[in-house]
């Protein structure tokens, strides 16, 4: 049930966060709508994003030209969806799967954490390959030994929490930015090496194989935005949070994924860390190191965002069982748990490249129908109204099992299976996609356009306007309490 408390709890103890699944009273929003941008910017400016460029030479033949048309136009598409989830934050002051109750009931929104936690998972574990074999690649480092230091790493700053991934992603950002331009204006000048490549045929299969792993990159961010937004004041702005997340989460995949497809075309590199590493000492020796490290430092920072969002969504998970006080102690076992997981599955996957195109796809598939009726929902039916306090009451407006968002979202994935085209060596193939489409993968956007058609058609019978009665004793019992949970 609804447990609001009189007093208000501040919002770190000895730095660390107090806040996780709880509501954001307005005395501690604190956030300036500016830092989202840089924030977003370094969280795709590393290795990982090299890595998406990487894929159209090496795994689906494309050409260095295809393969960065491709990535910009999935990028920018898959930017617009999670740029716009941001505006949630402010909204709620809630983590954005907590929000996400509203549209399939207080417990049935498990079906979609399920989802969201296998991409915070899945996420660690390919940084978690692409680190440790990029550095025994480089510097003959034991790769255990990596893995190890760097979930400590992403451990203790999932620890401290949102201000601290702030503070250390804008630091990051302004160390690593000029030796990014300086690969870049290397490359363009033809200080960087390489070997022109041989002229490679136009595919239509691989181009949108590749605009969807683009898309998927941005999209799979989703569920992440409102975690590191509704710390903001409830006056922000849409169009303006909504740009400034556009902007940053645009603007470092633009200029990677074109920089990866070079370095899979001219080097003919197959792993990111030791692609950039060759590359930059071409410009000047000890450029590479600095670029592997900076980068790396960059993805190490990423997985920690990813272990603070899996803590939310897995605490959120627990609430929806069994109501659960989010305390301290509950947010550090949750990401030492979780650590746990990603470490174990990062130390059995050996083939980066390969792990980063099945787990983006995978990932798609899974968010592609939940970002569509989460969107439908704020933007078109709800219209940014909420019930703030009934969000944790099963017994609330929303209930606890809310079968127009559970029936739209199964269905929205189950439509995606007959044009899904998974695994590079086409391990699984729907027949719609092999049969009618030449391996042509378009199951998300079915996705997307059946279930969120599906949830639209489905609330034309919600009595939003009967809502209203509830979301106005919502705001009186927050602006009396100050705090909910």
């Amino acid at each position: 049930m609804t447990d609001v408390v009189g007093e208000q709890s501040p919002a770190v103890v000895g730095g660390i966060e107090v806040r996780s699944i709880d509501w954001i009273p307005d005395s501690e929003r604190h956030g300036r709508v500016w830092t989202q941008g840089p924030f977003w910017f370094l969280g795709n400016f590393q290795p990982f994003t090299v890595g998406i460029g990487l894929v159209g030479p090496t795994v689906l033949g494309l050409s260095l030209a295809q393969t960065a048309l491709a990535g910009i136009l999935g990028i920018l598409f898959g930017t617009t969806f999670m740029a716009f989830h941001a505006s949630q934050g402010p909204t709620f002051g809630l983590p954005q799967m907590v929000q996400s109750r509203a549209q399939f009931g207080y417990r049935g929104v498990i079906l979609a954490l399920l989802a969201t936690t296998f991409t915070y998972i899945g996420f660690n574990v390919v940084d978690t390959v692409i680190i440790k074999l990029g550095l025994n690649g480089i510097f003959g480092w034991s790769a255990t030994a990596v893995a190890v230091g760097i979930t400590i790493i992403a451990v203790v700053l999932a620890i401290y929490g949102h201000d601290w991934l702030h503070r250390v992603f804008r630091v990051l950002f302004w160390v690593s930015l000029p030796f990014w331009i300086i690969l870049t204006i290397g490359i363009l000048t033809g200080n960087a090496g390489g070997q022109a490549p041989p002229p490679s045929e136009f595919s239509w299969s691989g181009f949108i194989a590749m605009f969807t792993i683009a898309a998927s990159y941005n999209i799979t961010y989703s569920p992440y935005v409102s975690d590191y937004s509704r710390y903001l004041p409830r006056t922000t702005k849409t169009r303006t949070i909504v740009a400034s997340v556009f902007i940053g989460a645009a603007g470092s995949p633009i200029w990677l994924i074109p920089l990866g497809a070079w370095l899979g075309t001219w080097l003919g590199a197959t792993d990111p860390l030791k692609g950039l590493y060759d590359a930059g000492n071409n410009v000047f020796n000890g450029l590479g190191g600095i670029i592997v490290v900076v980068g790396v430092l960059a993805l190490v920072a990423t997985m920690g965002m990813n272990a603070y969002g899996g803590m939310l969504t897995i605490i959120t998970a627990i609430d929806c069982v069994k109501p659960v006080k989010p305390t301290r102690r509950l947010r550090i076992i949750t990401i030492l748990v979780l650590a746990v997981i990603w470490f174990f599955l990062g130390n059995v996957l050996e083939n980066a490249t390969t792990a980063l195109n099945n787990s983006l796809l995978v990932m798609l598939m899974l968010l592609a129908p939940w970002t569509a009726i989460n969107l439908v929902d704020y933007f078109f039916v709800r219209r940014g109204h909420y019930a703030i306090t009934d969000l944790f009451n099963p017994k609330g407006i929303y209930g606890s099992w809310a079968w127009r968002g559970m029936i739209a979202y199964v269905v929205g994935i189950i439509v995606e299976l007959p044009f899904l085209v998974l695994g590079g060596d086409g391990a699984y193939v729907g027949w719609i996609a092999e049969n009618y489409l030449s391996f042509v993968d378009i199951s998300w956007l079915v996705g997307m356009i059946v279930a969120g058609g599906l949830y639209l058609i489905f609330t034309r019978s919600l009595d939003t306007k009967g809502e209203q009665i509830a979301i106005e004793a919502s705001e009186k019992a927050l602006s009396e309490t100050g705090a909910v949970r």
